[in-house]
């Protein structure tokens, strides 16, 4: 069984993000792994394995538009199974 069933991606439209502060707070108040955050003051990209993906979105969307949503369910992957 997979530890974090949810590969969660997304891109979050805002001015003056950081890339530092974003996966610090990410890091420090939800549970997951394989945080990747890279971007420019205007986009970042968010990449997250977690089992509850609607609280990074509904954080993300606190910081500006998100967009580009993907929410891909691992361990139906690993099953071989679609979705």
């Amino acid at each position: 069984m997979i530890e974090f069933r949810y590969d969660t991606q997304l891109l979050i439209d805002a001015e003056g993000l950081d890339e530092d502060e974003l996966f610090d707070y990410i890091t420090e108040h939800f549970t997951g792994d394989s945080l990747l955050v890279v971007g420019d003051d205007d986009v970042m990209k968010l990449h997250f394995h977690t089992n509850e993906p609607w609280k990074i979105l509904e954080y993300c969307a606190t910081l500006g538009e998100i967009y580009d949503i993907i929410v891909e369910d691992m361990d139906r992957q690993a099953r071989g199974l679609h979705g």
